[in-house]
C-alpha cells in the first residue's frame, strides 16, 4: 500500500511540475516578445520582469511539493546574501532533483539561479524557451577527439558561451554551474580516482565563462547538497524518496587574482582551479561529517 501511495504521489508530482513549468514558460514567452525591439533598456526591464516571474514559478513549485510530500528540507545559507547582488554559484551534483532543491534553497535569498545547460538539451522546446526568456545559457562540450581534430572548436565555443554569459550582467543573477560536469555515481568516482569523498573532480570551465560576462561579481557561492538516501533518480525525487535533504551554502570572496585575471591565461586558470579544489576539499570533509551524523540519527 505504501508503495502504491508513493507511485501515485510521483505521478501527481510529475504532472504538477509539467503543468507549472508549461504555463510559466508560456507566460514568459509572451512577456519576452518586446525583447525583439533592439533597445537595451527594454531588454533589461523585460529581464527583470522575467526573473520575477521565474521566482514566482519557483515559489509555486516549492509550495506544491511541500503540500504533496511534506519534505524535511534543511537549508543553511549565510545571512549577508541579497537578491540585488551578482554571484557565481556552484554545487555538487547527484540527481536531476538537485535543480529544484537548489532553486528552493536560494529562493528569495539570492537572485534567481541561472544554470548552464548542455547544448544537446536545446532541442527540448521548453528548455529552449527557458534559455531565451530567463537567460539560462547552453554550453557546448566537444569531445577531446573532436578538439584534437579541430582545435578551433574550443575557441569558437568559448566565444559563443561568453556572448551568452554577458546576459547575466543585465540584472542581478547567480550564474550557476554543477562543477563536476556530470552527476555523481560510484562508478564515475572510481574511474576518476577522485580524491574527494562523495564528489567527482571539479571543473572551472563554466565558472570561468560566467565570470567573463559578470563584471560586478565579487563572491562565489558554494552549495553542498547532502541527501540522507542513496536513491537519487528523477522518479525517486518525484515519489518523495529524496525528501530528507540538507543544503549548506558558503560564500567565498573571490581573490583579486581571479577578478583581475592574471597576465598569463594558463596561470590564471591554474590559480582558479587550485582555488576551487581547496573549496572542494572543504566540501568533501563537510559531506563526510554530515553523512556520519545522518547515519547515527
Amino acid at each position: 500500500m505504501t508503495w502504491l501511495i508513493k507511485q501515485f504521489k510521483g505521478l501527481i508530482t510529475v504532472t504538477m511540475i509539467a503543468l507549472v513549468l508549461t504555463l510559466g514558460v508560456i507566460v514568459l514567452t509572451i512577456v519576452n516578445i518586446p525583447r525583439l525591439i533592439p533597445l537595451q533598456s527594454i531588454k533589461k526591464n523585460i529581464g527583470k520582469l522575467s526573473n520575477e516571474i521565474g521566482s514566482l514559478i519557483v515559489a509555486t513549485l516549492k509550495l506544491s511539493i511541500q503540500v504533496i510530500h511534506r519534505p524535511k528540507w534543511e537549508f543553511e545559507l549565510p545571512e549577508n546574501l541579497g537578491t540585488s547582488n551578482w554571484y557565481l554559484g556552484m554545487s555538487n551534483h547527484l540527481s536531476w532533483g538537485d535543480i529544484f532543491i537548489l532553486l528552493f534553497a536560494g529562493h528569495r535569498k539570492v537572485p534567481l539561479l541561472k544554470f548552464f545547460m548542455k547544448d544537446e538539451l536545446k532541442w527540448i522546446p521548453i528548455l529552449y524557451l527557458v534559455h531565451k526568456t530567463v537567460d539560462m545559457p547552453f554550453l557546448k562540450r566537444h569531445s577531446m577527439k573532436s578538439l584534437k581534430k579541430n582545435p578551433e572548436l574550443r575557441k569558437l565555443d568559448m566565444i559563443a558561451a561568453q556572448k551568452a554569459a554577458k546576459r547575466f550582467a543585465r540584472n542581478p543573477s547567480v550564474a550557476f554551474s554543477f562543477a563536476e560536469g556530470t552527476r555523481y555515481t560510484p562508478k564515475k568516482h572510481a574511474t576518476q580516482s577522485s580524491p574527494y569523498f562523495y564528489l567527482l573532480k571539479p571543473k572551472i570551465g563554466a565558472l570561468n565563462i560566467a565570470l567573463s560576462g559578470m563584471p560586478k561579481v565579487s563572491h562565489l557561492l558554494d552549495f553542498t547538497i547532502i541527501y540522507k538516501t542513496n536513491k537519487t533518480s528523477a522518479w525517486n525525487f518525484a515519489c518523495g524518496d529524496m525528501n530528507d535533504v540538507k543544503v549548506i551554502a558558503k560564500a567565498y570572496e573571490l581573490p583579486k587574482e581571479i577578478l583581475a585575471r592574471l597576465p598569463s591565461d594558463t596561470e590564471y586558470k591554474n590559480f582558479f582551479q587550485s582555488y576551487v579544489n581547496k573549496i572542494w576539499e572543504e566540501k568533501s570533509r563537510l559531506i563526510e561529517s554530515t553523512k556520519k551524523e545522518q547515519s547515527s540519527s
